[in-house]
């Protein structure tokens, strides 16, 4: 294994040549938008009492349709997350909305013709060649179009949002693409991206990262008016097709689409509530690490110690492979590829979109990562984060694109998986007291972002939206709901809080996932139960775990659980056995924080 040389920048040109003036690019835009103009030609010949053989070819010209769509989608969204300011990807945001929106027109169409079609001629349909796979899927899709508007109204919806809810989308990210933040470094003035503010605060230095935190604070109030605008209005287009829909409740689509009940969430944020006075001794034992009375916001994430270890991003990438080959040597190889086929975008530099993703491209079999890679420990987490994700849309490549389809919740699940591999690893080997102290913290701070900060988020959004139903809410009220849900979600256990932080997360702006929060929460305890059922039963557990992975697009998340983990989501047993194991880490942090010497 080499560690010299390794590329920080993905290649896209494999994908596409030539970036977002790519020519190639373009006449793949154009063939699919003839390819959609013939599709949409030939649902309009469908109905109810169609042969099941035209009905299949239809399903299956969806499907090849969902799949470049998909392609062109996560090149767009390479393209505006390493160069926010680059003008001409911003246009072809546009231009595959345009298309997307035309596809959701037919899917519509098509699904009413699901609908209407009786048991015989649906059983019919199902025994069409390649058709029968999607039994799943496709019974949901007939299920989901009989609980909302007619045909016509949401194509109509389909339409419009278009240049309304997705442009109020579009102009958030515009919002963010053209933000600085002025921050003085070794004597001179230099212009952060908003990414690399955010790293700021998982820096050593605490005058730093009060420092940067201020900035930010200020940086994000100065746009508050507009974020404030935007989030407005996404919510009300949200509110008003759920009150023509005669949807009672906001939890409504997200639940469906993560495949969950309400129960379920509501019996998980249950049990993360009845341990929160672990965590929040934690916070309180950090604080004496650090030389304070209570932690402020901008400790939160922050490490320990001075002397907390900086990896190369050939270190990152070595230390994460040699603990995937103890899991699943098959993890492993993937993991290596994709540091060397260029994957990945891990360049820390001015221009990027904050935080990370994965993405892939079902045409192509590939995928890309999206990281701003500063050597943190928690940098080396969330790169193997990531490639949790790649490994999951890698196991299921082989399948039909429409049973790829996996929630979010459960998409979390492989990406934590990944991350609590190398987080353990690096606990275990540490040089010595002080540096398992510093990746302890590094580990269960984890636990305080799924339990603390994500709950906060998804307390803010409820209440929000209970509130966005009476009328427009203003920034004060927004800094006045976010930070109320922060004291409570922390439990009291900071000194300051950051009032603004509607403003500054994305996933609120989300015009593709509705709460896009507590499926984080979901993923991280779920993905906890597994590692604890993987650690029990050695290397044979992979390929479970990979079973596991290929069933998450065909399945609600009880069914899932049941049928590979024999555990019922709906009661509390199964959460509290995940968070036992949280807990655990947080008394270690406790017990030896109380008898280290950080300096």
């Amino acid at each position: 294994m080499t560690t010299s040389g390794l590329n920080q920048t993905w290649d896209l040109d494999v994908i596409f040549q030539g970036g977002s003036t790519s020519t190639e690019f373009d006449t793949y835009l154009a063939q699919l938008s003839q390819d959609m103009t013939t599709f949409s030609a030939n649902v309009e010949q469908l109905n109810s009492t169609s042969a099941s053989q035209q009905l299949a070819a239809a399903i299956l010209h969806m499907q090849d349709i969902a799949a470049r769509l998909r392609e062109a989608g996560a090149f767009i969204s390479c393209l505006t997350a390493q160069d926010v300011k680059d003008t001409e990807a911003r246009l072809l945001v546009g231009r595959v909305s345009q298309l997307r929106a035309k596809y959701n027109v037919s899917l519509t169409k098509l699904d009413a013709v699901l609908t209407g079609l009786t048991a015989d001629a649906f059983a019919a349909l199902l025994d069409e060649p390649q058709i029968g796979e999607l039994q799943y899927v496709l019974e949901e899709r007939r299920r989901r179009a009989g609980d909302k508007l007619p045909p016509e109204m949401e194509a109509l919806v389909a339409v419009l949002s278009v240049d309304g809810y997705g442009a109020w989308g579009e102009l958030y990210n515009t919002i963010v693409g053209r933000m600085t933040l002025p921050f003085e470094e070794n004597g001179k003035t230099v212009s952060l991206s908003m990414g690399q503010a955010n790293n700021k605060l998982l820096v050593n230095d605490r005058d730093v990262r009060e420092r940067v935190f201020g900035e930010l604070e200020k940086t994000w109030a100065n746009e508050a008016d507009l974020c404030s605008e935007v989030l407005n209005h996404l919510a009300g287009h949200r509110l008003a097709v759920y009150e023509q829909r005669g949807w009672d409740s906001v939890l409504r689509e997200p639940l469906e689409i993560n495949r969950m009940s309400a129960t379920t969430l509501d019996t998980m944020w249950q049990v993360i509530a009845e341990n929160q006075s672990e965590f929040v001794r934690f916070l309180e034992a950090k604080a004496k690490c650090i030389g304070t009375e209570k932690p402020t916001w901008a400790d939160v994430a922050a490490p320990l110690g001075q002397n907390a270890k900086v990896y190369t991003y050939e270190e990152a990438r070595d230390f994460i492979v040699r603990h995937f080959e103890h899991f699943n040597p098959e993890m492993a190889a993937f993991a290596y590829q994709c540091f060397e086929k260029r994957w990945i975008e891990a360049e820390d530099r001015p221009g990027k979109r904050p935080g990370g993703f994965c993405t892939s491209f079902p045409v192509s079999g590939q995928t890309r990562i999206f990281v701003t890679f500063s050597g943190s420990a928690s940098n080396v987490a969330t790169l193997a984060h990531e490639l949790g994700h790649a490994y999951h849309q890698h196991v299921m490549r082989q399948l039909p694109q429409l049973n790829t389809n996996y929630a979010m919740n459960v998409a979390e699940t492989a990406s934590t998986f990944a991350e609590m591999i190398v987080a353990d690893a690096s606990v275990k080997e540490a040089a010595n007291p002080v540096e398992q102290l510093g990746l302890l913290e590094d580990k269960v701070g984890r636990s305080v972002a799924m339990f603390m900060n994500i709950y906060a988020r998804f307390l803010f959004e409820t209440r929000f939206y209970e509130e966005r139903k009476r009328g427009v809410v203003s920034v004060e009220r927004l800094n006045a709901l976010m930070q109320t849900a922060q004291e409570e979600a922390f439990g009291g256990a900071l000194a300051s809080y950051h009032p603004h932080f509607w403003a500054s997360k994305l996933h609120f702006y989300s015009t593709g996932v509705p709460f896009y929060n507590f499926p984080y929460t979901f993923g991280y305890l779920f993905s906890t139960g597994i590692y604890a059922r993987a650690q029990a039963e050695g290397p044979s557990f992979a390929a479970k775990y990979v079973a596991l992975l290929q069933d998450t697009g065909r399945m609600r998340v009880e069914d899932l659980a049941k049928k590979h983990l024999g555990v019922d989501l709906q009661k509390p047993d199964f959460w509290q056995s995940a968070v036992d194991l949280a807990v655990i880490d947080a008394r270690k942090f406790v017990d030896l924080a109380q008898s280290t010497a950080l300096n």
